[in-house]
């Protein structure tokens, strides 16, 4: 989310908000201190609201203001890249890896696994992480296991995540803060269910817990951030990790999960989360001001 401007607390701005949703522009309201503050979704649409809300400052924002104009309507894949280049490419590179895995599936598992792995007559035999993977020079096996999916179900779930988390803190905070995340919660989450003796396993979830870590502390921490977790889905994510770490969902048949993978990521969210929401300004993104004119599945 993009910060626009600061407004008084007390002040009734019902007609900005049906004048901005008649122009199709996504924002948020969000209250802080004594002051409400108000956020895109899209930044290219901040000449647009803009416009609305000088209108609004000089009184001027009548029934016509709030009928909007034809415009084109952009596709459902530019209005992602539009808003979250970095999450919607980081979706397109796992969808892209999980496509690849039905034409040559071995050969993919076996580039991003965090080992090496050989097959020695029926059984698989891994490497060592230290003198195989770091020594060897494969130091991208400590990242890619995050982009393995074994599954359409566990590929959506885990891409719906990385959507929802992944958007806010890019649009917030900038897709280099994003990245930050992915990397560290990918790297730690993966180290974490190796050292349980776990070599062949995949996945996102990781780093959406990770995610969901920074994001809801944050959102606690700074509430003007414009960051915002609903109470629900927090505890429906907690829920579904106790869930599986239980071994309820293997009886069920969700399959072997990775779950120190998803306890390793929500830690690391947590810490970077702590770190980030100690600056005062909550790591806000853009803002003008009000009288412009313009295996184991993880």
């Amino acid at each position: 989310m993009y910060k626009l401007l600061e407004l008084p607390g007390d002040l009734d701005t019902r007609s900005l908000r049906q004048a901005l949703w008649a122009h199709h522009i996504g924002h948020r309201f969000t209250q802080q201190e004594n002051q409400q503050v108000l956020w895109l979704a899209d930044p290219e649409q901040r000449d647009e609201a803009a416009r609305l809300i000088e209108l609004w400052h000089r009184g001027e924002l009548d029934a016509s203001a709030t009928r909007a104009a034809p415009r084109r309507r952009p596709s459902v894949t530019g209005q992602a890249f539009g808003q979250a280049p970095f999450a919607a490419g980081l979706i397109a590179v796992c969808v892209a890896i999980f496509l690849a895995m039905t034409f040559a599936g071995d050969a993919i598992v076996r580039a991003l696994v965090i080992v090496p792995l050989d097959v020695v007559g029926q059984r698989i035999v891994p490497g060592d992480l230290v003198t195989d993977t770091l020594a060897g020079g494969q130091v991208w096996r400590l990242f890619t296991p995050a982009l393995l999916h074994f599954g359409w179900m566990h590929l959506i779930f885990n891409m719906l995540w990385v959507w929802y988390f992944g958007r806010q803190v890019e649009s917030v905070q900038g897709w280099r803060r994003l990245g930050v995340i992915v990397l560290v919660a990918a790297l730690f989450s993966n180290l974490a269910q190796y050292f349980t003796g776990t070599v062949l396993f995949g996945g996102m979830s990781g780093v959406d817990y990770a995610l969901l870590g920074y994001v809801w502390l944050i959102s606690r921490r700074r509430p003007g951030s414009g960051f915002f977790v609903p109470q629900m889905l927090m505890v429906f994510m907690l829920g579904w990790m106790v869930f599986t770490m239980t071994g309820l969902g293997d009886a069920v048949g969700f399959g072997n999960v990775a779950n120190e993978a998803h306890l390793g990521g929500l830690l690391v969210g947590l810490v970077m989360g702590w770190f980030a929401s100690r600056n005062a300004s909550g790591g806000a993104g853009h803002e003008i001001s009000g009288e412009s004119s313009s295996g184991d599945n993880q």
